[in-house]
């Protein structure tokens, strides 16, 4: 099939070369990176410079295919806003990003007034997608799912595709909740990690984190992960203890909330991530300044 791809950073160059992979027509294109489109087209894409030129090189209007993967939030209804001008009624829209699905429930209305018909692809897999294929939670109309299900068969892995309802923004909503899960699945190992790096004893990290991976009830590919680096890297001396989160963490609370459903697990974990990017924080020098204050206990001076 042919389709477009926006967005060529980590995950969308190496989609579109699973894709040219699979024997499809791939139009590359990427605002940001010009050198990002040739290193496709040297792969096999269709380079083009704009999304004027990526509409009219797609081909009838009405039969076109047009995933995006850029990051969620202004860049995502930037892309949605430019291709509802240069798309027409028939023509398909994937957000491969990860969406609010509350955003997504709202563009797809937008693109569904002009009878361009938006999907949301929910996508997993990491930088690791290219060769182990990306898991795809699918949301929107099953006739435009069906239309497009080679491209999804081709992306995934056998089982890893799943179309999660006709709703538009159910693809979003289940990655989002994935996502979530990630976070609680992450801070389980590392508060487990740290007990054992903070006992008597002396154990091998990595080598315990292999062992795990072979018959454990806790064995999973982020342990995997994580054996790995501990053999590169035993005392993880090149990190700092600071952790990010890009959005879909908070926006599982929010739901959680929103829909009465309790996830101290997930809640938590999203915490810790805040803790991790303070020194020296406010909140725990209060502490320290009432636990002074009420029984006279010993404090540490700056």
């Amino acid at each position: 099939m042919k389709l477009a791809m926006i967005g060529l950073g980590k995950m969308g160059a190496n989609m579109t070369e699973r894709l040219l992979l699979g024997g499809h027509e791939v139009v590359a294109y990427d605002r940001w990176s010009p050198e990002a489109v040739a290193t496709s087209v040297a792969k096999g894409a269709i380079g083009v410079a704009s999304l004027e030129a990526l509409a009219s090189t797609l081909g009838a209007p009405g039969q076109r295919i047009v995933w995006i993967m850029v990051p969620s939030g202004a860049p995502t209804q930037s892309t949605i806003d430019s291709l509802a001008v240069l798309l027409t009624a028939g023509d398909i829209v994937i957000d491969g990003g990860n969406s609010k699905y509350r955003d997504t429930q709202v563009r797809h209305a937008q693109l569904g007034a002009l009878g361009i018909t938006l999907l949301d692809a929910g996508t997993s897999g990491g930088v690791w997608g290219l060769a182990n294929g990306y898991c795809l939670m699918i949301g929107g109309p099953n006739d435009s799912y069906a239309r497009c299900e080679p491209i999804f068969a081709t992306l995934a892995p056998e089982g890893g595709l799943i179309h999660v309802d006709e709703q538009s923004g159910s693809g979003h909503f289940v990655k989002m909740v994935h996502n979530g899960m990630e976070y609680a699945m992450m801070q389980s190992y590392a508060e487990g990690f740290e007990i054992i790096e903070k006992s008597p004893f002396n154990v091998d990290q990595a080598a315990l984190a292999e062992t795990w991976m072979h018959g454990s009830v806790v064995r999973s590919w982020l342990l995997e992960l994580l054996a790995g680096y501990l053999a590169k890297d035993p005392e993880l001396s090149q990190l700092k203890a600071y952790v990010d989160d890009s959005g879909e963490g908070r926006w599982t609370v929010e739901a959680a909330i929103e829909y009465g459903a309790p996830a101290p697990a997930i809640a938590a974990a999203l915490f810790a991530r805040f803790a991790s990017r303070e020194d020296n924080a406010y909140g725990l020098r209060m502490l320290s300044a009432m636990r002074n204050a009420f029984g006279g206990h010993e404090v540490k001076k700056a």
